[in-house]
């Protein structure tokens, strides 16, 4: 006769807990993402984040570039990284134990040499003062034969035009600058320049320039700012684009997009019409 259901009988929240793999699917499916917009805005390959998501490394080079494609691909559909990478350590035997450095003993360690003195320097030094003091000498011994005085007395001396007290009139009434309104509204004409501010929320973005090299590429969270410029054009890839408060050559882009969507943009010199 059975009392109770044993242990075996369920399971661990351990074994209901979705794969690395699997929660990286689900959470992309959840953003609204496809795995050709994952590969785009984090660089990884498609038949990479198709390999991971079905649970299979094999295409990563192994265990370190694997937990890099995880992290990437983490925070393109935001969710915490650490947390799966930690999964995937338990799942492939943990991370590698760091190797300890080996002692130095006393007879390897580099001693400094015992300096010698410089005698060369020594003798130029000496050389020197002497002929300095002989110049001194005939030079002093010239003065005294001479009656006339050394100065005059400066005490009669009248104050001149630089040693006058009043303030001049132009610095008393003199006023700074004042900043303009907009940092941004000085930008230079010759160049493409991008500001972007995550007001709503965080967004995922990436910036390029006109080379096809990576400005930027990260998660932009609430409050924070970036500022790319380039000499011909800029890229962009906006993950949360409704979040977005987005300024091109010093001016405004309003109604962006709605919350949640991804937007690809591309921008040069002149009005943000022109981009």
């Amino acid at each position: 006769m059975s009392i109770g259901n044993s242990l075996e009988d369920g399971n661990s929240p351990e074994e209901d807990r979705p794969s690395v793999g699997r929660a990286l699917q689900q959470a992309r499916i959840a953003a609204g993402l496809t795995v050709d917009e994952v590969s785009s805005v984090t660089r990884v390959r498609v038949p990479i984040v198709q390999g991971i998501e079905q649970d299979d490394f094999s295409r990563c080079g192994g265990d370190v570039y694997a937990r890099g494609h995880i992290r990437v691909l983490a925070r393109a559909v935001r969710v915490d990284p650490e947390a799966l990478i930690n999964q995937f350590d338990a799942e492939h035997g943990g991370r590698p134990e760091p190797t300890p450095a080996a002692p130095l003993f006393d007879a390897e360690r580099i001693r400094p040499e015992p300096r010698r003195p410089n005698w060369t320097a020594a003798m130029v030094a000496a050389i020197v003062a002497v002929v300095g003091f002989v110049g001194f000498t005939l030079f002093s011994g010239g003065e005294k034969g001479d009656g006339s005085p050394v100065a005059e007395e400066t005490g009669s001396a009248k104050p001149t035009a630089s040693t006058s007290s009043s303030p001049s009139p132009g610095k008393s009434g003199e006023r700074k600058p004042e900043p303009s309104e907009s940092a941004i509204a000085g930008v230079p004409a010759d160049k493409v320049t991008v500001k972007l501010t995550a007001e709503d929320g965080q967004s995922w973005i990436s910036a390029q320039d006109h080379n096809g090299r990576l400005m930027e590429e990260g998660v932009l969270r609430k409050g924070q700012s970036k500022t790319f410029s380039d000499s011909k054009r800029i890229d962009l890839v906006l993950g949360n684009a409704g979040a977005i408060k987005l300024f091109v050559n010093g001016k405004e882009v309003k109604n962006l997009s709605h919350s949640g969507s991804v937007q690809r943009l591309s921008y040069t010199k002149g009005d943000p019409e022109a981009g």
